[in-house]
């Protein structure tokens, strides 16, 4: 892998442009075509693209400007799935309730063309980035498997065909995001766990699984078992909390490192963000911690946005800096030091 020490990252999604979120509306008064939504969504792409470029990100996302709700969105490109009405998940936000009715399973690859086309627009990695099998479960109603773990399992192996794709279209960087993973710990987490398992079986591409928020110390150290090379949490909106969990029982895997709140509207410094950095350290090593955002962005304004992720940056840039300043002074005094 070609990335840095300490790569800078994000989750996912980024706010859409005001003429995008004109042209979604007109779209669903059918008074826009389906090709020119999509070329609209391409425009968008591309910016969001030469955005994280010329603020020095080292993995990239596509943005998600395709993309409504996370799970709503791959219900209604697979089968077995219709679409109730709207279903409140958290203040005043709402989303389309995906109710499954029928097998489950993939009409298409789902998310591979846009992989593709974030990619061409970038020399620098682009992750592929699904929505996982017990997220998709959870956040739809079920009127046709008999059993929770019967749905579970057939969209693990569904979401395992577009792994698959899309590491055979260049993907080396895979995110299968499962928000909703400690929602019911006690009662199915090695549930998780199997799904998991299938999702990945036999992928060579590096893949992270995105926990946010939620009760993770519920489910930690459980959540090691998870078949992924990295963990992506949020730790900037409970201000590095999760650390103490860390602490009592060592973080094995990579850490995609929160570093700057995804629900607040304030930009962080580049120190404020840079201190978050430091104190991971003293508890997980430099060469396992991806930096990223909490949470996808597209909540927040675009110039929140860009604040966000140029800020998180430069505070790389500099505790990259002090780190090697730091190896390289211990090199100095090993040579130096009496024999």
């Amino acid at each position: 892998m070609s990335l840095p020490l300490l790569p800078t990252t994000a989750v996912g999604s980024y706010p859409k442009p005001a003429y995008l979120l004109e042209a979604r509306r007109k779209f669903l008064r059918k008074h826009l075509s389906k090709e020119e939504l999509t070329e609209l969504e391409r425009r968008a792409t591309r910016e969001w693209i030469q955005i994280q470029e010329d603020a020095g990100m080292d993995l990239l996302v596509d943005g998600e400007q395709y993309r409504g709700d996370m799970v709503a969105y791959f219900a209604d490109e697979m089968e077995g799935f219709a679409i109730a009405g709207l279903v409140r998940s958290y203040g005043n936000r709402y989303y389309p309730k995906p109710v499954v009715v029928g097998p489950v399973g993939r009409r298409h690859p789902v998310t591979v063309e846009w992989f593709r086309y974030a990619q061409s627009l970038t020399s620098k990695p682009v992750k592929g980035m699904l929505t996982g099998p017990y997220t998709i479960a959870e956040w739809s109603f079920n009127e046709h498997y008999p059993t929770r773990r019967e749905l579970v399992l057939e969209l693990a192996r569904a979401i395992h065909q577009e792994v698959v794709d899309l590491q055979r279209a260049g993907a080396r960087y895979i995110q299968i995001d499962e928000p909703a993973i400690h929602t019911r710990p006690e009662e199915d987490f090695d549930l998780a766990v199997e799904a998991m398992e299938i999702v990945t079986d036999g992928v060579g591409a590096y893949t992270v699984s995105h926990i946010c928020y939620g009760d993770v110390p519920k489910i930690y150290p459980a959540m090691l078992k998870l078949a992924v090379n990295q963990l992506d949490l949020a730790l900037k909106n409970e201000e590095f909390a999760l650390l103490e969990t860390f602490k009592k029982s060592p973080f094995t895997k990579d850490i995609g490192l929160g570093v700057v709140d995804a629900h607040s509207h304030r930009v962080e410094s580049v120190e404020e963000v840079a201190n978050g950095i430091r104190r991971t350290l003293g508890v997980i090593p430099a060469k396992q911690i991806f930096i990223s955002p909490d949470c996808g962005l597209k909540t927040r304004t675009a110039e929140e946005t860009v604040g966000k992720l140029r800020n998180m940056v430069e505070a790389t840039k500099l505790v990259r800096k002090e780190l090697t300043e730091t190896r390289n002074r211990g090199i100095a005094e090993t040579r130096t030091a009496p024999r």
